[in-house]
Order: structure tokens, then sequence, then C-alpha cells
């Protein structure tokens, strides 16, 4: 069954459930829109449903930066309250105000 609606927004700060990164949204696929190579990489007893919504993340962890793409199971909202230090947020985002980042580009 498709979920009709994303949790998280564009520009929300969230983190992996399991993993020690988190990121800021720029992206939301409505179900997985990955290459079946990147699905089949993931380990089977871990591979999450396709039929959720899947995110597109500038994120950090203590080591680099990245781009990741996460199933909607494995975020969680972050509660911290600071900033992501991605250095391709400036691209997309306005200055982090209120626990997020406001877009700075219209959307089609």
């Amino acid at each position: 069954m498709l979920k009709a609606h994303a949790k998280y927004h564009l520009g929300q700060v969230v983190r992996h459930r399991k993993h020690p990164f988190r990121g800021v949204v720029f992206d939301v696929d409505a179900m997985f829109s990955n290459t079946e190579d990147w699905y089949a990489a993931i380990p089977e007893e871990t591979r999450p449903p396709k039929d959720q919504p899947f995110y597109h993340l500038l994120a950090e962890n203590d080591h680099s930066y990245y781009v990741a793409y996460v199933s909607e199971q494995n975020l969680v909202a972050d509660e911290t309250g600071e900033p992501v230090d991605h250095p391709d947020l400036s691209d997309l985002f306005g200055e982090f105000e209120d626990g997020q980042y406001p877009l700075q580009f219209q959307l089609n």
C-alpha cells in the first residue's frame, strides 16, 4: 500500500535511526526511486520496503559530508536544535532558523 504523505519536509533536519548521521531533506520520492543495484546492496534482512517515502539528504557524520538516500522508516526528526554543516546547504537553503532551513529557490 502506497503511503499518501511524507512524514518529513524539505529543509527539515533528520537523523538515521541506526547509523550515526544526520542531514537536511532536500528532496522526497513518494516511493523507492533509486537503482536496483543500490537496493540489492542493502543486506536482505535490513532492506526497507519500496512502497514508502524515500528522502534525499545533505548528510554529515563525524568524518564527512555526502548525499544520502534513506527510507522513511529509518529516519527520525532531529530534536537537537543544532544546524547541519554540509557545504552544499547554501545552494538550496537559507540560514538555519527555528530548527529548519528555509528554501532559497522556487519549486516548479
